[in-house]
């Protein structure tokens, strides 16, 4: 399958594939006139990038994991448990952390607002 048949299947841009292949997550062989072309696997492959993204994972992240991940995107070996908890937990604390700045940040946006109530009484 030809790049453009791929990002109409999968629904991802012909510029996205070709950033997924240079970031050795999807391989393309070449055809004699340069042309990439995809095995049927493709659009699995795309599937399971896109959800690897949306959870947050970084295509670094992604190009060592892929592998494990075997039939259908939803289907992840238990060896990459770990990783993903990891991942999770840092995300979980990454919240906490936004959420003790923007408490700290509303109280400051109080204090101010009633300052200027203040001065306008």
């Amino acid at each position: 399958m030809k790049i453009g048949e791929l990002s109409r299947v999968s629904g991802v841009s012909v510029r996205l594939l070709r950033y997924y292949e240079e970031q050795g997550l999807l391989d393309a062989e070449r055809t004699a006139g340069g042309q990439r072309v995809y095995g049927e696997d493709a659009p699995h492959v795309v599937r399971r990038i896109r959800a690897f993204l949306e959870a947050g994972l970084p295509t670094r992240v992604i190009r060592e994991v892929l592998d494990c991940v075997c039939g259908s995107e939803q289907e992840v070996e238990p060896c990459l448990s770990g990783m993903l908890v990891e991942r999770l937990t840092e995300i979980e604390e990454r919240i906490a952390e936004l959420q003790g700045t923007r408490a700290s940040l509303a109280s400051l946006v109080a204090k101010t607002e009633g300052r200027g109530l203040a001065a306008v009484a």
